[in-house]
């Protein structure tokens, strides 16, 4: 039953975040906000609001190995495992200018993370600077990219915003899919969060391992989908967008809105090994990227194996 929990509410968080995108979306072309913006925010925050919630939700009920667990583990799996099986399926050239700005916000929240982490605890100091480095990140990236909306990354955020679905007609239908999708990941969270504490207590495990492997792999599946058909398409480069985009959002936001919220442990293996994992696939990432100005078959199966490798010493350390 337990596991049926956290299948089921990763089923509901999915849909929760599509709806409220759907509704917010449609709310903001209302008040006039250009597709650049919402892609920049709606889509940012939206396909992360399953690990936001999430670890809102562990935080509260005293599970700070779900909580950071989501976040760090999120962010090894979307490079190692989604970067890497969409560059192992399609291989791919890297846009340096948009890449440059946007890897080196991703290595300073990374590292961000690990400085934190270090002082045991993300407190309410900690969650309101990362918050405001986020809203700084987004109001540069913002105006940078309206002054020059022929560079890859404005190109590639007006995109994202344009292809969100219109929503309802209804001012007022907007804000009840708003709502209703608000209220499912809300839902769902409870149900993902509390399946997977049984599950570790079952199986005898730390609550972290299955927050860094169950909970932060379930919650990056609609990434992992969308990189994975992007990549049969012949369009991988757009995972290494959406990767960095959502390691920058899960990294300053996440962790920013949950420690504010409510104040969180950090755990101490993962302050002594997960931590190292991440900033380690971040450098890979980067330097893979940078190289040769592409990411090759190779490069991706050698992320998709390191990452079998941590998932494989998670457990057998478990």
């Amino acid at each position: 039953m337990d596991w049926l929990s956290i299948a089921g509410g990763l089923v509901i968080l999915t849909l929760g975040a599509e709806i409220l995108i759907r509704g917010a979306t449609a709310l903001a072309r209302r008040f006039g906000v250009s597709d650049l913006l919402i892609g920049l925010t709606l889509v940012g925050f939206g396909t992360s609001t399953p690990e936001l919630v999430s670890s809102v939700q562990a935080a509260l009920i005293g599970s700070p190995g779900v909580a950071v667990g989501n976040v760090v583990g999120s962010n090894i799996a979307n490079i190692l495992l989604i970067l890497g099986l969409s560059a192992f399926i399609a291989p791919f050239a890297v846009e340096q200018r948009a890449f440059r700005r946007d890897g080196f916000v991703v290595l300073v929240a990374t590292m961000a993370i690990i400085a934190v982490s270090m002082t045991g605890e993300f407190g309410r100091i900690a969650g309101a600077a990362f918050l405001a480095s986020i809203v700084a990140y987004i109001i540069y990236a913002f105006v940078t990219e309206r002054r020059a909306p022929d560079h890859p990354a404005a190109e590639h955020h007006a995109a994202e915003g344009a292809a969100l679905p219109a929503g309802p007609k209804s001012p007022l239908l907007d804000c009840l899919m708003a709502i209703a999708g608000l209220a499912l990941l809300i839902v769902g969270a409870k149900f993902l969060v509390t399946g997977a504490i049984n599950v570790a207590g079952a199986l005898g495990v730390s609550e972290t391992i299955i927050g860094l492997t169950v909970v932060a792999i379930g919650t990056s599946l609609p990434e992992l989908v969308t990189s994975v058909m992007a990549a049969v398409r012949g369009k991988s480069s757009l995972a290494l967008g959406n990767v960095v985009g959502s390691n920058i959002y899960n990294s300053f936001g996440i962790l920013g809105v949950t420690a504010t919220i409510h104040p969180v442990a950090a755990p101490a293996e993962i302050v002594a090994f997960d931590n190292w994992v991440m900033l380690g696939a971040t450098v890979l990432m980067i330097i893979f990227a940078m190289s040769r100005s592409r990411i090759s078959r190779l490069e991706g199966a050698a992320m998709v194996t390191a990452y079998l490798c941590y998932v494989g010493w998670l457990v057998l350390n478990a």
